[in-house]
């Protein structure tokens, strides 16, 4: 099965279910073909490993203390701080994937994380901690409400209001959805070839709305009759 038949199955499990290692992976083996999805998996395997608990915190510690995960400031437009392979291998990401690599160490351990999709960035929360978040790119952070909202209104200098609802846990679709259109916005979505399969894979997760789907579905379009 190739990458993107395997990430067109795995996004049709029940949303709970989704797993975002293999389908974020099957994203970067889109990208470079022969990429081994289950290879990687296991790299993933060796960091929960190697976490001194199963806690949230003994995670945390993992990567962000000793492994020295951290957020990609020089180059962050980089295709590589959203290919999950890249950001294991390099120890640097963008928001979202360094919160996949928490969410899929931790549920290795049986430990629940959720992503948090707060518009402009993205956080991680321990199941039950329900007032505290995690800022993968500023090496784990803990936030409050008020850290939280700092950091948001740092990022729309007034133009909104930060809501509860923007602090609420993200399914494993829309995160690979924000992952897939986090790609098309930056230099890979620039490249018709790229655009082609990206807009594909899309196109290819339950639940995206209709109004996104539309506006991909015009875009898919407009690429592949530039082709013909």
């Amino acid at each position: 099965m190739d990458a993107a038949d395997r990430f067109r199955e795995l996004v049709r499990a029940p949303g709970p279910d989704v797993r975002l290692d293999e389908a974020a992976l099957c994203i970067a083996a889109r990208a470079q073909p022969g990429l081994d999805v289950d290879a990687w998996c296991a790299r993933l395997d060796e960091l929960a490993a190697e976490c001194s608990a199963p806690s949230f915190d003994a995670v945390r510690e993992e990567l962000f203390v000793r492994r020295g995960f951290a957020g990609a400031t020089v180059d962050y437009a980089d295709p590589r701080n959203s290919f999950l392979d890249a950001v294991l291998e390099r120890r640097r990401g963008i928001p979202i994937s360094l919160s996949v690599v928490v969410i899929e160490v931790a549920r290795r351990l049986g430990v629940v994380v959720h992503g948090v999709g707060m518009p402009g960035h993205f956080l991680v929360q321990a199941a039950g901690a329900e007032d505290i978040w995690c800022d993968p790119f500023a090496g784990g952070a803990l936030l409050d409400v008020d850290g939280c909202r700092a950091r948001f209104d740092a990022l729309f200098r007034g133009e909104r209001v930060l809501h509860p609802r923007d602090l609420a846990p993200t399914p494993p679709r829309a995160i690979l959805a924000r992952m897939l259109a986090n790609l098309e916005q930056g230099p890979l979505g620039r490249d018709p070839r790229a655009q082609e399969w990206l807009y594909e894979l899309h196109l290819s997760i339950p639940g995206v709305p209709a109004g996104d789907r539309a506006v991909l579905q015009r875009k898919l379009t407009r690429v592949r009759a530039g082709w013909n």
